[in-house]
């Protein structure tokens, strides 16, 4: 293959909106490997689980859809004939991979080893996302973003931190709420071998993100929330679940007969769970809802649980132990991408039937006006009722539980 500069004029500002965006890189880095190793930029190449911006980039690039399938599929010969026709790239896909990345130098057999040395080395975590399909997008991310590579160094130091994370992964999230120390030592021999600040927590804590759908962030708050919500705790205290009008205990019990909401931690919940046997327990999502039904309903209300955002391990072992108890669960979240991923990470957990929360609760809703603003963020499957998905990408709009806080009270008074 010629890797030399182009001879014929690339019109780069065009290539640099056509093929630099940044939905591309895949496809580039992709092309500029197969330059590397002597191969010819003809066939397709394929992306797992790629996102919707991936996806409007190739469709840009070939001025058509590339197909809705789970993967990402482009043939590098049509790419190169769209080059070459339109104009930005007269030398076609090999000139435009080096104008926009630089001079390609073939591989000789020491960067060959090495290349198929990383290669293996992440062989692990894509036989963990063919086990585990939520990991999939995240195993994508791990092999293009060169975070592994500058995290471990070499093709050996990676198989080995690559090895322990999937080791980790494999068993959450755990069946029962844990302490990390303990996990680490059951699961990797070291009761430190999850401490913050190495690389073995920034990839580990990255997987559970993708098991639980737990929220991007950053701080040492955050990184305790990402753990319990696989269900692995720093502490017994700090876990915790708002609650109104369940009985069970004598602090509860007297809680209720006040109508003022309890704050139950996960230590109270292991030692001491409510006695009490519940038929139906409503779930809301925000600290609003509940704060409302005690302000209105005082102790006639209904029992009801918040979850608070992302179920807690606290709120996960009281659910389950409701649950067992023969309590039927009603959950309420808000309408919105975020709301139906909370709500589908509990599903995972608990058994729980739509309280309100289906596409027609939606529709109607946006129907009286009480809709939001303009929904955003990337779309998810709401298993409970595979219409509410589709009806919120037809309305486009969230619509949050504090805006049908009136129904939501008639149904606890």
């Amino acid at each position: 293959m010629d890797l030399t500069p182009a001879t014929a004029p690339i019109d780069e500002p065009r290539l640099r909106r056509l093929l630099g965006d940044s939905g591309l890189v895949w496809l580039v880095e992709r092309a500029r490997r197969r330059m590397e190793r002597g191969q010819s930029l003809t066939g397709p190449v394929s992306l797992g689980t790629p996102t919707e911006d991936q996806r409007a980039s190739a469709e840009r690039l070939l001025g058509r859809s590339p197909g809705r399938g789970r993967s990402l599929t482009v043939r590098l010969d049509v790419v190169d004939a769209v080059l070459r026709r339109s104009g930005i790239s007269r030398d076609g896909l090999g000139a435009a991979v080096i104008a926009l990345t630089g001079p390609v130098v073939p591989l000789g057999p020491a960067r060959e080893a090495e290349e198929r040395g990383w290669r293996e080395a992440y062989a692990v975590i894509e036989a963990l996302a063919d086990r585990d399909p939520a990991l999939a997008a995240w195993a994508d991310r791990l092999r293009g973003d060169g975070l592994v590579r500058r995290l471990a160094g070499t093709p050996a130091a990676a198989h080995d931190l690559l090895e322990r994370v999937a080791t980790a992964l494999r068993a959450l999230p755990v069946g029962e709420p844990e302490s990390l120390p303990a996990f680490a030592a059951r699961v990797l021999g070291d009761a430190h071998a999850l401490d913050d600040g190495i690389p073995l927590v920034t990839l580990t804590l990255s997987g559970v993100r993708a098991l639980t759908g737990f929220p991007d962030g950053t701080g040492a708050e955050w990184r305790r929330r990402a753990w319990a919500s696989a269900g692995l705790l720093r502490d017994e205290l700090s876990s915790t679940v708002l609650t109104l009008n369940l009985r069970g205990t004598s602090a509860l019990d007297w809680m209720a007969e006040q109508g003022e909401p309890a704050v139950l931690t996960l230590r109270q919940l292991s030692r001491c769970p409510p006695a009490a046997s519940v038929p139906l327990v409503r779930l809301c999502e925000n600290p609003a809802v509940l704060a409302a039904a005690a302000d209105t309903h005082g102790p006639r209300s209904a029992p009801l649980v918040c979850l608070q955002g992302q179920p807690s391990a606290a709120a996960l072992a009281l659910l389950r132990h409701l649950h067992e108890r023969g309590t039927t669960l009603h959950y309420h979240g808000d309408f919105d991408w975020g709301g139906l991923r909370i709500a589908s990470v509990l599903l995972r957990h608990v058994p729980w039937r739509p309280w309100r929360f289906t596409a027609v609760d939606y529709r109607d809703a946006v129907r009286a006006g009480v809709a939001g603003p303009p929904l955003t963020g990337r779309p998810t499957e709401a298993p409970w009722d595979p219409d509410l998905p589709r009806a919120l990408e037809e309305l486009g709009v969230r619509v949050e539980e504090e805006a049908v806080l009136d129904r939501l009270l008639s149904d606890l008074s």
